[in-house]
């Protein structure tokens, strides 16, 4: 008998508690309970990892100081001075997506940056803090950012447009490009196991195409989270020093 192959079934979002205030639907569902889980992965890490800190780390404390420490230099090398108090809400931003694309490997889990409600969420989030960090720092000054230095006046009839809607589509580059990339690589991932479930025992490629898959999809989920993380300190180098 055939094995019906849905690879988007898995992205389906339900609901464990349900749950409505009014005419709004707040259940608690699938999505919600991985982004708790990931909170809770973040804080055993960050928080009990190095309450005891030793002068010779284990496990767990190495690599919250190296995690540490990468999006410290991230920070310092791509958003310049002055970005340092920031530093908080880059790490968490960029533990936050790391460990949901983790999490979304573990078969039978829920990956939440499939989703692109998720990813534009994060992707806003960004957009509207630094734009309010530009302009907290400038004033009306920030609107230099549109205006590039150097240009004939008659050229800036089109550059400014085109500088205006290069900066507007930012959440929307920034929160596909993880969704994208998220689904598609599950997608694959569904596909190849479902197809090699349902021819047997000749299964071993399309199983050893999965298994490299898995290998590419964990880069993956490591990358662009890093890309996240330094698409938003580039973005806020541009608000703090209007580069």
């Amino acid at each position: 008998m055939a094995i019906e192959i849905k690879p988007l079934e898995q992205f389906t979002i339900e609901r464990i508690v349900p749950l409505h205030i009014g005419g709004l639907d707040v259940s608690f569902t699938n999505s919600a309970l991985f982004m708790t889980i990931a909170v809770l992965v973040i804080t055993l890490l960050t928080v009990v990892a190095t309450r005891r800190a030793a002068l010779v780390p284990g496990r767990l404390q190495s690599l919250a100081e190296l995690s540490y420490e990468f999006v410290a230099d991230m920070v310092d090398t791509n958003a310049g001075h002055g970005a340092e108090p920031f530093f908080p809400f880059i790490f968490t931003l960029f533990m936050f997506i790391l460990v949901s694309n983790l999490l979304g490997l573990i078969p039978y889990s829920f990956t939440v940056t499939s989703h692109i409600i998720v990813t534009f969420a994060l992707a806003l989030l960004v957009f509207v803090g630094v734009t309010i960090v530009g302009l907290a720092k400038h004033g009306t000054h920030f609107f230099r950012l549109f205006v590039p230095s150097g240009v004939p006046a008659v050229l800036l009839l089109l550059l400014v447009p085109i500088e205006l809607l290069s900066y507007f589509i930012r959440p929307f580059t920034l929160s596909i490009r993880l969704f994208a990339n998220m689904l598609a690589g599950h997608t694959m991932l569904a596909i190849f196991g479902g197809f090699a479930a349902s021819i047997g025992f000749l299964a071993i490629f399309p199983l050893s195409i999965n298994i490299l898959l898995v290998g590419l999809e964990l880069l993956v989920a490591a990358l662009q989270a890093y890309v996240f993380a330094i698409l938003t300190c580039l973005y806020l180098r541009d608000a703090l020093h209007l580069h």
